[in-house]
């Protein structure tokens, strides 16, 4: 059915014009603004001409034909007075000024013929039309001036048009070079343009500076992730080419089926790291109503921990969240508890009306100075005691965390130990 539908999406062709304007943005301003420009004069050419065909005509030349008219007609039959007053005439007006009886022959000029009159004042007595007078510039008629201004004026607009549309386009310009180069792998590529910053282009500059930080730190992570889990890996991987090598040649003992399952519970929780870090990572995260009751209850069963470990407290017993990221998160709590507490001594799980609190809380040395600072990626133990391990696993609690809408915490208890954990939001 869509197959039928699908030339309506296509676009039309365009003209190889149009397409050699819409191909650079500094066409398009190019474009608009000497379009705009030419619009603008041939709007007030129009208006100009429209307003003086509505204006009397007596104001203009028709006035100036009917005084020349009257005065000469005054003059007409002195023929001295007649010439001195067309020479007078002439010399006001800076023109040249020809004289024709009633039947068209030229009585007398002031200088040469004229080609080109500017105006034609009939000279009348008592309504009888004694001759005429011709009024025409003394400068000669030159066709090609006014063309000459036209296309000077025509390439003065054309080169503020161009000068425009290249100071509007090269911010621009400069920004689709970043996006390239980071594109094609350059990821210390940043947009320079501090001048515009107020702008839209400024906007969209910091925005392309901060997706380009984003997309560097997280490519480092990953790296620096696959680089450390690639390391790590070869740890339990050498020791089960060791066992069973020994198994070979021994024979096996249920001492070394226990030792290739802590290899491979090694082996499960550092692909889960990379896993839940990468599902954060592109944000798939699948949330969904849990019972708290029964998250609490199996995370310590995985645990291997006593049922009487978990301790409920609040009476509403659902959550909306990802189920694997949270036992994901309560499992490296565990296992903290394990390697840096020496053991977990009760799970707290309270539950409020805005959001569910997970406490884990161990028999270890306590927490001195900043306990967020154990959420940092790659941190080890606060005093480095914790040689095993990628040091992700509370850096992974912290980002599952703020994931639903949490936080997390590392305080110390009275009498010893430490209380850590992490809340969601229940909505």
């Amino acid at each position: 059915m869509f197959r039928h539908h699908h030339h309506l999406h296509q676009r039309r062709p365009m003209s190889p014009l149009g397409r050699f304007v819409r191909a650079k943005l500094r066409r398009r301003i190019f474009a608009w603004f000497m379009g705009g420009i030419l619009t603008t004069g041939v709007v007030v050419m129009v208006v100009m001409n429209v307003v003086s065909r509505l204006q009397d005509p007596g104001t203009t030349w028709e006035r100036s034909r009917e005084w020349v008219g009257k005065q000469f007609a005054r003059e007409w039959n002195d023929p001295a007075a007649r010439a001195r007053f067309a020479k007078d005439t002439a010399a006001d007006l800076e023109a040249n000024v020809d004289l024709y009886d009633a039947s068209g022959a030229l009585l007398l000029s002031t200088g040469t013929v004229c080609q080109h009159a500017m105006f034609e004042a009939p000279v009348r007595q008592g309504g009888a039309l004694l001759g005429t007078a011709r009024v025409c510039s003394l400068r000669p008629h030159t066709p090609l001036l006014p063309l000459l201004m036209l296309v000077l004026g025509l390439g003065a607009v054309w080169k503020i048009s161009g000068m425009v549309a290249r100071r509007l386009a090269r911010p621009l310009d400069d920004l689709t070079g970043v996006v390239k180069r980071i594109g094609s792998g350059d990821l210390k590529a940043r947009a320079d343009l501090g001048c515009f910053e107020p702008d839209e282009i400024g906007l969209v500059a910091d925005a392309v500076n901060d997706m380009a930080t984003r997309i560097e730190k997280q490519v480092e992570d990953q790296r620096e992730l696959l680089a450390t889990v690639s390391h790590e890996l070869r740890t339990p991987l050498a020791r089960l080419r060791i066992i069973s090598e020994i198994a070979r040649d021994t024979g096996s003992t249920p001492a070394t089926f226990d030792e290739l399952d802590r290899e491979v519970v090694e082996m499960d929780s550092l692909v889960g790291e990379l896993l839940a870090s990468s599902r954060l990572e592109f944000g798939q995260v699948a949330k969904r109503e849990l019972s708290i009751r029964d998250v609490g209850t199996r995370a310590v069963e995985r645990a291997g921990l006593p049922a009487t470990t978990l301790a409920v407290l609040g009476e509403a017993d659902t959550v909306s969240a990802d189920p694997t990221l949270l036992q994901r998160a309560l499992a490296n709590l565990f296992d903290n508890g394990r390697k840096h507490g020496k053991g977990v001594d009760a799970v707290e799980v309270t539950v409020s009306e805005r959001e569910v609190k997970f406490d884990v809380l161990d028999r270890g040395p306590g927490i001195t100075g900043d306990g967020q600072a154990l959420f940092k990626k790659f941190n080890r133990g606060q005093n480095g005691d914790g040689a095993d391990g990628l040091g992700l696993g509370l850096a992974l609690v912290k980002r599952i965390a703020e994931a639903h809408g949490g936080a997390v915490w590392a305080v110390g208890r009275e009498g010893g130990g430490a209380r850590v954990g992490f809340s969601v939001k229940r909505a």
